[in-house]
């Protein structure tokens, strides 16, 4: 089955699930027009190029930009009224009096481009409300869909709309996403974890502790050998833990910046946290559930650490509200130094 018949399939007709359907096809176009620049490698324009950086610091690149276009440029063809986007400063209105707003990171791991290495497109699909403001404060568990496309071998969508996870993928003969799996359920264990490594000493004690223990192996408490794996792409991570069960793990630190994260909470870490919850995973910041924060800005950070349920419960024995007191005290000691 096609992306487009499952889609109407589930709305059945009814108008929100319809304005959902309708935003989530015009996102898939806007994935193929960049999977094919995408693919293009090197024989494009230097799409790696950095043209820019966000008020935080981070890069933007050529294809960031070209991506956002290309987002922008499908949400004016849907029911979509505000759309909130890692490229833009602030909120920015699209069809006035639409039913749904979209929160998307045009790019996920743009630093991978030049390395071959796998992109995405993350968004998140929310009830529109009667402000920008208001509808990108509402927290992740009132999202109506969520998912994202990542470009590597093959380009798939990994999608919720609420009802469990549900894999497509690109049939590059007739430009159609097609179901490829159905109801995806994460393993409850795992030993594999990603995380960066270079960031440890900016962890909390409690944190260090834990990635001390998976560390050790089968020569440590947990007597199990693990595996890492780092991409370097959110939407890389989260499609192997999804489907192969694991744990992905990005805290807070004491690093300049990222005493509340390093992930953006409406448009990276919600979305995932939404997947990961209808494969039956877990996604937490370390002192509570994703989905149950609500966001105080549009770009605000979250530290974000999701999947097998079991990994996660052994993580958050090591963590709790101490050790981010301990992030924000070490943080605030670091500012006073600099």
């Amino acid at each position: 089955m096609n992306l487009h018949a499952y889609l109407n399939a589930w709305a059945g007709g009814r108008p929100i699930e319809a304005a959902i359907a309708t935003t989530i096809g015009r996102l898939a176009e806007a994935a193929v027009t960049l999977g094919d620049a995408i693919g293009r490698g090197p024989l494009a324009d230097d799409m790696h190029e950095l043209v820019s950086h966000h008020a935080d610091g981070d890069a933007q690149r050529r294809l960031d930009v070209l991506a956002e276009e290309t987002v922008i440029d499908r949400m004016r063809h849907a029911p979509v009224r505000y759309l909130a986007s890692e490229e833009s400063e602030s909120a920015i209105d699209i069809v006035p009096g639409s039913p749904v707003a979209v929160a998307v990171d045009p790019l996920d791991g743009s630093t991978n481009i030049d390395a071959n290495a796998p992109v995405g497109l993350i968004f998140s699909i929310l009830p529109a409300l009667d402000s920008a403001a208001a509808t990108f404060r509402q927290p992740g568990r009132m999202q109506l869909a969520a998912g994202f496309f990542i470009f590597g071998p093959h380009t798939s969508l990994m999608l919720t709309l609420g009802e469990g996870v549900a894999i497509f993928t690109l049939d590059r003969t007739t430009q159609r996403f097609t179901l490829a799996r159905a109801r995806v359920t994460t393993p409850k264990a795992s030993r594999e974890y990603a995380v960066n490594g270079s960031n440890a000493r900016f962890w909390s004690d409690s944190v260090r502790s834990y990635v001390e223990e998976l560390i050790a192996g089968a020569d440590g408490p947990r007597a199990l050998d693990f595996n890492t794996r780092w991409v370097g792409a959110l939407c890389g991570e989260a499609y192997r833990i999804i489907l192969r069960g694991g744990l992905y793990l990005y805290p807070g630190g004491t690093r300049r910046g990222q005493v509340r994260g390093r992930l953006r909470l409406l448009y990276e870490a919600n979305p995932i946290a939404f997947l990961v919850e209808q494969a039956g995973g877990e996604a937490t910041d370390g002192d509570r559930p994703i989905l149950d924060i609500t966001p105080d800005s549009l770009h605000v950070h979250t530290p974000l650490v999701f999947g097998s349920r079991d990994e996660v419960s052994r993580f958050l024995q090591h963590v709790g509200p101490a050790s981010i007191a301990h992030i924000q005290q070490g943080a605030a000691q670091t500012a006073l130094r600099m």
